[in-house]
């Protein structure tokens, strides 16, 4: 089973989703279910198929998160250190064309959400960043051509 780097605050996040799937989402659709199955005739009840289809969807999910849960590996953030860059650290890159600066925090795939800054250790801004430190420069291949950015600061937070 291979394990999947994680940040302490995304583990908290994917328990707290599973608790809810599991003791709230999951009661809930078992009550629509009950209450369509009420109605009468099955087979043309799109209330039914509707709550079924929540059913399914919301038990896969609650499958995917028991998994990632077992195969997390929770990295203490504050512990880390030093110059380079690696998982868990916070990165400030300026755009060599802009002159725009973007904080990036790496983190692990379930966790990542690029509008708050987290993005995946598998993403390939990330994948640049890895192992280059203040003063480096990389190049991303993105959607719109590449991108040259410096790197300004790292930090563990």
């Amino acid at each position: 089973m291979n394990k999947v780097p994680m940040t302490g605050e995304g583990f908290a996040s994917l328990k707290e989703e599973l608790r809810w799937r599991q003791q709230e989402e999951r009661p809930r659709i078992i009550e629509a279910i009950s209450e369509a199955r009420s109605h009468g005739d099955l087979s043309e009840n799109a209330e039914y198929h509707s709550a079924k289809e929540a059913q399914s969807l919301n038990e896969g999910r609650v499958n995917e998160l028991e998994d990632f849960i077992a195969r997390a590996e929770v990295i203490d953030i504050t512990k880390l250190s030093g110059e380079k860059v690696k998982f868990g650290a916070t990165v400030v890159l300026v755009d060599e064309d802009t002159e725009e600066k973007k904080t990036y925090q790496i983190v692990g795939d379930q966790e990542a959400d690029v509008k708050s800054g987290r993005i995946s250790i598998s993403s390939p801004i990330a994948r640049a960043l890895i192992g280059k430190e203040v003063g480096d420069a990389i190049e991303v291949n993105a959607p719109g051509g590449a991108r040259g950015y410096e790197i300004v600061q790292v930090q563990f937070i």
